[in-house]
C-alpha cells in the first residue's frame, strides 16, 4: 500500500513505521528505489550490517559511550515536549554492491526507565539527527489521529464482515474526522488568541455540532460550558508544561 501510494503520485519525503515495516527487507528497498527517506522500527533483535559484519541492534548499542546520546524532543504532546535520549550509528547496506545514500540505526531510550527502541533509517543524501527524530515523532502524531477517529466519529465501531461494507463505513468515518479537522483548523485562523483558553479542538466542535442537531439546551449554555472546558482544559498542558520545564536540566 505504501509503495502504491508514492506510485500514484502521492508527495512525501519520508516514510515512518512500525516492525512491521522496519523488519521488511523488500519494503526497504521499495522505498529507497523511489529516492524517499524513512525511519523504521526495528526489533531489539534485528541484525544490522557494520564495518565489522552483521550485529543485532541491541549489541552494537551496549557499546555506546556516555557522550553518544543526546536529549532531543521528538514533538509536544499533552504534557509538554516528549525529551528522550538519542544515538545514530551510520550503517552499512546488506548489499554493499549495490547500495545507495545513507544509512543509520537510530536508538531512542526513555530518560526514567531505560527503555530502548531502534529505528532503522535511510536517505538520499546527509541528514541531521534532528531530522530524523523529527520523523521518528511525526508516528506518533498519526497514532493519536487514529485513536482520535476512533472515538470522535467511530472508526473502529464497524461491526461487517465484507470488504465492500467495511470501506463505506471507514469512508464515512474519515470524512467525518476531516470535518471536524477543517473546522478546528479554520477556527484557529479566525479566533483571537485568548489567555486561559485553549484553541477549538475536534472534541469540543463534535459537542457544539451535536447541539446544532439535538438542541436539549439553549446555544447560550452550550457555549456556556464549551467555554468552561476549554478554560479548564488550558490549565492542564500549561501545568504539565511548567513541570516538565522545571526537571528538564
Amino acid at each position: 500500500m505504501i509503495t502504491d501510494a508514492l506510485d500514484a503520485g502521492n508527495p512525501a519525503r519520508w516514510v515512518a513505521g512500525d516492525e512491521v515495516y522496519g523488519n521488511d527487507p523488500k519494503l526497504r528497498k521499495a522505498i529507497e528505489t523511489r529516492s524517499v527517506g524513512y525511519v523504521l522500527a526495528i526489533s531489539c533483535s534485528h541484525r544490522v550490517t557494520t564495518a565489522t559484519g552483521k550485529i543485532r541492534a541491541d549489541i552494537l548499542t551496549a557499546g555506546l559511550p556516555k557522550r553518544a546520546w543526546q536529549p532531543r524532543s521528538a514533538s509536544d504532546g499533552a504534557k509538554g515536549p516528549r525529551i528522550y535520549d538519542w544515538a545514530w550509528i551510520e550503517i552499512a547496506g546488506d548489499d554493499d554492491k549495490h547500495t545507495t545514500g545513507c544509512r543509520w540505526l537510530l536508538v531512542r531510550r526513555n530518560q526514567h526507565s531505560g527503555e530502548l527502541v531502534f529505528y532503522r533509517c535511510w536517505a538520499p543524501g546527509p541528514v541531521t539527527l534532528a531530522q530524523l527524530v523529527k520523523v521518528a515523532g511525526r508516528r506518533w502524531s498519526i497514532e493519536e489521529n487514529f485513536q482520535t477517529a476512533k472515538g470522535l466519529t467511530g472508526l473502529d465501531q464497524h461491526q461487517v464482515r465484507h470488504w465492500r461494507s467495511w470501506h463505506r463505513w471507514t469512508l464515512l468515518a474519515i470524512l467525518a474526522y476531516a470535518f471536524l479537522s477543517i473546522l478546528a483548523a479554520g477556527q484557529r485562523e479566525l479566533e483571537r488568541p485568548s489567555d486561559g483558553l485553549i484553541a477549538f479542538i475536534r472534541n469540543e466542535i463534535r459537542h457544539l455540532y451535536a447541539v446544532l442537531i439535538q438542541p436539549a439546551h439553549t446555544i447560550r449554555h452550550r457555549l456556556h460550558w464549551s467555554t468552561w472546558r476549554r478554560r479548564h482544559q488550558h490549565r492542564a498542558p500549561t501545568s504539565h508544561y511548567q513541570r516538565r520545564s522545571q526537571l528538564t536540566p
